[in-house]
């Protein structure tokens, strides 16, 4: 468990760092990012490296006892490079050449830019590689942001075809895979195939999944470049990348095989602005976040890197880029810090330490005002790395009893062909980790592809792709299994199951979807028992038992052995019922916890976080805590506060 900071040493006079070090050490930070937007300081010319800046920097930070973790600096090109290879440009959907002037403005397809981001990683992996203050690296930074993910230019063209080559062989392959006798798409060759955009409507849906799944490969295989780079050259270091929030445009387990942990930036407040909560929730949550938003992906990112991750930018202030930008309520940043250590991570690193009075960003707190007086989140960085010395012994890996499957490739097909506007693929995902969160339950994201035996139970809120070793593995896991609506709908190649839906799942579930529907906003339809279906509905027929349906007689909740199927899109109170029957057949205790609370096991301790703006009393939800010992806080947690007892 470790502090940290992202700091920017080329935006401050060389007589500040010295300082700016002593400061940190004194706040109880001990690791520091730095030199991920500096390729312009690193090469002001072609071939011209000036590296004595940030040898100093390095060495200002490391008289201090503070570990280094060295960016590569991809993600910003400079300007020179532009000019001297064009073709290093992403194109966007509209086949408008992106622009230099802020960031991320290259194409993962671009040989020409894979060559030049080998040669600036290979000139800071020589040089710094074997520097006792670099720790650790990252490659580049926010793979995607600004919805860089996709580009439609010529290189793109050009590799997409190669990879349509390698995967189907053949044209006529390809022609039984896409379906493309439909609307007379028939290709002859390869070399027909254009990218999915520019078409008078919709583009073949499998045509675009294939292309989501390469570009995809392109992100892995460019990031591969700089991993086997730094490996060479910085043996025995850990190598990062910075994952973000709401992002799913490329399969973060695929990368993050060749990265020792996986890190995400996490803005509690941003994100519940961008987020798809209605606006009374936003209201209530303003300056604290969405309780389960920054855990989620907590969860996923633990599962991303294999059992290790960090926070590389946690939100000290109000932030520049959400429609409205709030402070955090005073305790929140203190809040955010120990819910990621409870979740497991290694490090929580602040963005930024000083506020920059300049650029895109001279609205984004820092740990720093702009004129180096601590602001807020830097007081309650303190405050942590104070208590961090009590909890650090007694917390630990709290294996979770439930799992939910996150796959990018369902969130991918199910976007593309939603069927119905509301039908958000994330968004479902998350309503129902919150509702395992909101009945006091550590949760577990996994891949599809890892083991599932060690859990109890498994949900699938959504996975229309369901190959027959998964559903193999699913009824080996012994778990109860839980899906969701759409499960099953898809074939690897997008098209509707032989048989229908659920296709592979049929030997758990004998039941049969021959017709859905998607709802308006504002209708649902009523379930006997309580709750509702609301945004998709299914037409459930077969065997199973039915568990609920709705009051005109259809079902839309079946169970058949171990295995539940939810036909619709559940509302919060029937999604509440579905999950507390499936934990009490696993044998799994839950309790209902008031709005804004949550509960988590780390070790030996619980932890109470308490995102409501009004104190809450543990007792009326966790008896225990009567007689328990308090590491910090009490039985009653006040708004943004955090409780934490030892564990019976």
């Amino acid at each position: 468990m470790k502090l940290g900071v992202c700091y920017y040493p080329e935006h401050w006079p060389q007589s500040f760092w010295r300082e700016d070090a002593r400061r940190m050490a004194e706040i109880g930070l001990s690791r520091v990012r730095i030199g991920e937007f500096s390729w312009s300081r690193l090469e002001p010319e072609p071939g011209r490296y000036e590296f004595d800046w940030l040898d100093e920097a390095i060495e200002a930070l490391g008289s201090e006892g503070l570990e280094v973790v060295l960016g590569t600096p991809t993600a910003t090109p400079p300007k020179w490079l532009i000019d001297l290879y064009p073709d290093i440009m992403a194109v966007d959907r509209a086949g408008r050449p992106r622009k230099f002037g802020s960031r991320r403005h290259y194409c993962f397809s671009s040989e020409t830019y894979r060559q030049e981001s080998v040669r600036i990683v290979s000139a800071l992996a020589k040089r710094y590689g074997q520097n006792a203050s670099v720790v650790a690296w990252q490659t580049d930074n926010e793979y995607g942001c600004h919805d860089t993910v996709e580009s439609y230019s010529n290189n793109a063209l050009r590799a997409f075809r190669e990879w349509l080559m390698q995967k189907y062989q053949s044209p006529e392959a390809l022609n039984r895979a896409w379906g493309c006798v439909f609307w007379s798409q028939e290709y002859r060759s390869f070399e027909e195939v254009d990218l999915p955009h520019l078409s008078v409507t919709e583009a073949n849906p499998a045509h675009r999944l294939d292309f989501q799944r390469f570009c995809s490969d392109q992100v892995v295989a460019f990031n591969r470049l700089q991993t086997q780079i730094l490996r060479a050259h910085s043996p025995g270091r850990d190598i990062y990348h910075n994952f973000m929030g709401h992002f799913t445009a490329f399969d973060h387990f695929d990368l993050a095989q060749d990265l020792d942990a996986a890190t995400w930036d996490s803005y509690p407040l941003g994100f519940l602005e961008q987020g798809p909560w209605p606006s009374a929730v936003k209201m209530r949550f303003l300056r604290q976040g969405h309780p389960d938003q920054a855990a989620f992906h907590h969860d996923l990112y633990r599962a991303v890197g294999r059992g290790r991750w960090q926070v590389m930018e946690q939100q000290p202030g109000p932030v520049n880029w959400a429609p409205y930008n709030p402070a955090p309520l005073r305790g929140m940043v203190r809040l955010w810090t120990w819910e990621a250590f409870a979740h497991g991570a290694e490090v929580v690193s602040y963005f930024r330490w000083r506020q920059a009075p300049f650029g895109q960003e001279q609205n984004h707190a820092g740990l720093l005002r702009p004129d180096s007086i601590a602001d807020v989140g830097a007081a309650e960085a303190a405050q942590v790395a104070q208590e961090m010395a009590a909890l650090a012994p007694l917390m630990g890996c709290s294996k979770a009893e439930a799992a939910i499957v996150f796959s990018y490739e369902a969130v991918w097909s199910l976007d593309i062909q939603k069927q119905g506007a509301s039908f958000d693929a994330l968004e479902l995902l998350m309503a129902w980790h919150s509702a395992l969160r909101g009945l006091g339950l550590n949760v577990d994201l996994v891949d599809a592809r890892q083991d599932l035996s060690a859990y109890r139970i498994i949900l699938a809120p959504s996975l229309p792709i369901i190959g027959q070793n998964l559903a193999k593995r699913l009824l080996e896991s012994g778990a109860i299994l839980v899906f969701g609506p759409r499960s099953g709908s898809k074939t690897e190649d997008y098209q509707i199951p032989e048989g229908l839906a659920p296709g592979a799942l049929k030997g758990l579930l004998p039941i049969l979807i021959p017709r859905v529907e998607s709802l308006r906003p504002g209708h649902s339809e009523s379930v006997e028992g309580g709750g509702a279906i609301e945004r998709w509905l299914e037409h459930v027929t077969g065997e199973a038992e039915t568990l609920a349906a709705t009051t005109a007689g259809a079902p839309v909740w079946v169970r058949s052995g171990r295995a539940h199927y939810v036909g619709g899109w559940p509302d919060a109170a029937l999604l509440n019922r579905v999950l507390e029957r499936a934990c009490a057949e696993a044998g799994i205790e839950t309790r209902r916890l008031p709005e804004g609370l949550r509960l988590r096991r780390s070790g030996t301790l619980w932890f109470a976080f308490n995102y409501s703006a009004e104190p809450c009393d543990l007792g009326t939800i966790a008896p225990e805590t009567a007689q328990a010992m308090f590491v910090l806080g009490g039985r009653v947690t006040p708004p943004a506060g955090v409780s934490v007892w030892r564990a019976r």
